[in-house]
């Protein structure tokens, strides 16, 4: 899975809006190296998406909404997310506990996280069942669940009583819409956190693909759980990244309108974070 940031002022992972003008725009393109993150990814991606068509007012944006909500129900119902984010919370407070006597280190902020971690674990913690059990309980939302996987399946003569609950008022529909999201926040926050971590605890290169292609081997000292690589948006074209513990690959692929090409003719510069926890 790559997942693609753009972004107008930064360059190569900087934020310097002052003098985003005089800079090309650049596209970041995410890949994550286990199941792990991969699986904390698409429940971020699943999350942003739940919580902004919930937002809104109108009735297929709530279906949206609600659409959302199904999949991350499938996605965190594995047995370990739970267990694997406090470990891996307990982990990062025992890691960051030690930096409170580091004048070097931004006291307020540091607080401000720690404080975050010890919350999302009381949550977590408080949790009861596998995530998601709301909804898997409530027999009306798993017809939906189970008739939104037929092509056209939620049409009004198959389910009335949604079509009702869709023709409610808005106000209505995001109040409920609210309460069912409200009980994943824990996981969320969680899955934010370790994901914020992850991205800021990395290091950069610049490298060259030579004609479109680039092999590095790796080491023990590259060992990583995310890559990010950032490319300007000329040539216009999109890295297929492959990976394992000894070496990674990565072919740039041309553009034609929509349409996928070849490898690229040419060099291109990109710049590569390796992140880990």
């Amino acid at each position: 899975m790559i997942r693609a940031t753009t972004g107008e002022g930064a360059r190569f992972g900087q934020n310097d809006a002052s003098s985003s003008k005089h800079r090309p725009p650049v596209i970041r393109y995410e890949h994550p190296l286990n199941e792990r993150i991969r699986t904390l990814m698409r429940l971020e991606d699943l999350f942003a998406r739940a919580r902004h068509f919930a937002s809104r007012d109108d009735a297929p944006e709530h279906h949206a909404a609600l659409l959302s909500l199904f999949e991350i129900t499938d996605v965190a119902s594995r047995a370990d997310l739970k267990t694997d984010l406090l470990q891996e919370l307990e982990r990062q407070k025992q890691v960051l506990g030690p930096l409170r006597s580091n004048p070097q280190i931004d006291q307020d902020a540091l607080s401000g996280l720690l404080t975050e971690i010890e919350q999302v674990n009381a949550a977590l913690l408080a949790q009861a069942g596998r995530v998601g059990t709301h909804l898997r309980e409530n027999e009306w939302l798993m017809a939906i669940k189970q008739r939104a996987a037929i092509p056209g399946g939620v049409c009004e003569f198959d389910l009335p009583a949604y079509h009702h609950w869709l023709n409610k008022d808005a106000g209505a529909r995001r109040r409920d819409l609210a309460a069912w999201i409200e009980p994943f926040e824990p996981i969320r926050i969680g899955s934010t956190i370790v994901l914020r971590l992850l991205r800021e605890n990395s290091r950069a290169a610049r490298h060259t693909a030579f004609r479109g292609v680039f092999q590095l081997m790796l080491t023990t000292t590259k060992v990583a759980q995310l890559l990010r690589l950032t490319l300007e948006h000329d040539p216009p074209c999109v890295p297929e990244i492959s990976a394992n513990k000894y070496a990674l690959n990565i072919r740039f692929i041309g553009l034609t309108g929509m349409d996928r090409g070849n490898v690229v003719d040419q060099n291109v510069e990109f710049e590569l974070m390796f992140c880990n926890l």
